[in-house]
């Protein structure tokens, strides 16, 4: 059975701009799959967009939560959109 497919809008807040945390998505999102893209902010804030099966999106943005190692998230606020194409998964300006 075909899993859904999904598309979320992701804002991630807290010490999360120079610790990595764009590549670190970038890996994460392409090792399950997903397409979309990641980018900072001016504000010191992370912007995502996530597309792919709906357990696998699931997954991103609670991984989300965490980010990698030197990252310190405050919050999450995912929303989901309406699914558009993507090639693969960027690392955006």
């Amino acid at each position: 059975m075909m899993q859904r497919r999904v598309q979320v809008h992701v804002l991630v807040s807290g010490e999360v701009q120079g610790v990595g945390y764009r590549f670190s998505t970038q890996r994460q999102a392409t090792a399950w799959g997903l397409r979309g893209w990641v980018r900072n902010l001016p504000d010191g804030n992370v912007e995502a967009v996530f597309q792919g099966p709906e357990a696998s999106v699931d997954a991103m943005v609670a991984w989300c939560k965490q980010g990698p190692l030197r990252a310190s998230v405050v919050e999450v606020v995912a929303a989901r959109q309406p699914v558009e194409a993507f090639e693969g998964f960027d690392v955006r300006n």
